[in-house]
């Protein structure tokens, strides 16, 4: 057994796990009280932590000696520092390495600001605009227009659609699950298109919607960060973003950024065709969310 103060060669919280079921009883109670807070664990006193387990500091010197330490300070220290990398570790998955805990309001600020300003210039770079044509003369005939997207995905259809029925465009917005999108089917005619928001181009509700609207006659559309993917390949019409699905919250920024970017691109075209022709139902009832006067 190592009396090193030197850590032992494996993470302290998963000996301490492995030990407790053969540990004495009070020496049990020093073990859990560090598992069920092992933030406070790294940086606590042997005397308060000994309180907090009803035990004395001399069984908490011998649980770490047992666990491979020389004593006490060299297991907090153990335990501190493997918070640390969790802490980061859960940062890094979660946000991105772009971004770091330290950082202050002003970096962050100028790193989202650059983040979303190389997005919208790569995405211009990588936006097939005869395929967004296509896209926004599909939408502007159409009788009714279906537009789907679960979560962040909802976010810019939510936009688009209140800009489309505000020019006169018979669109809603579908946020439910694989059972309403079923029924939705149902009704769909070839007069129809249904519009699909879809980042991961991956989820089976959306792959599933598209195949039953496309078996009822509708022209399906998908808009997606996954080219080649199920939902790229499940649509008639297909518009990938130009910024590609990624994995933590600054690639899912940059996504959204570009999801706007076509969405809203998307919007003005139908406005023009709509404006442009005489046969086209177009309303013009001044700004957006202003209330009509009685």
């Amino acid at each position: 057994m190592s009396t090193d103060s030197a850590p032992a060669s494996r993470p302290a919280l998963q000996s301490l796990r492995e030990a407790v079921a053969s540990l004495n009883p009070t020496m049990r109670r020093v073990a859990e009280a560090i598992l069920a807070d092992p933030l406070a664990a790294g940086s606590a006193s042997i005397t308060a932590l000994a309180a907090r387990a009803d035990a004395s500091a001399a069984t908490v010197s011998r649980l770490a000696t047992r666990l491979g330490y020389a004593g006490f300070p060299a297991l907090r220290s153990a335990i501190a520092l493997e918070n640390g990398r969790n802490a980061q570790s859960g940062w890094e998955r979660d946000i991105g390495g772009a971004i770091t805990p330290g950082d202050s309001a002003a970096d962050v600020l100028d790193i989202l600001a650059g983040t979303a300003a190389r997005a919208l210039r790569d995405a211009v770079a990588g936006i097939d605009l005869a395929a967004v044509e296509q896209v926004a003369a599909v939408i502007a005939r159409a009788e009714r227009v279906h537009l789907y997207g679960e979560w962040g995905d909802s976010v810019a259809l939510s936009e688009l659609t209140m800009r489309l029925q505000r020019i006169g465009v018979a669109a809603w917005l579908h946020t439910g699950g694989a059972v309403t999108l079923h029924a939705l089917g149902n009704t769909l005619t070839e007069h129809d298109a249904v519009v699909v928001l879809n980042r991961s181009g991956a989820d089976d509700v959306t792959v599933r919607l598209l195949r039953e609207a496309r078996t009822m006659g509708a022209t399906t559309i998908a808009v997606h960060g996954a080219p080649g993917s199920p939902v790229d390949t499940g649509a008639d019409l297909s518009v990938f973003t130009g910024i590609r699905n990624g994995e933590v919250w600054t690639h899912y920024y940059s996504g959204r950024a570009s999801d706007t970017l076509v969405t809203s691109l998307l919007w003005v075209l139908v406005a023009q065709r709509r404006s442009a022709d005489d046969t086209m139902r177009y309303i013009d009832d001044g700004p957006l969310g202003a209330h009509p006067a009685p």
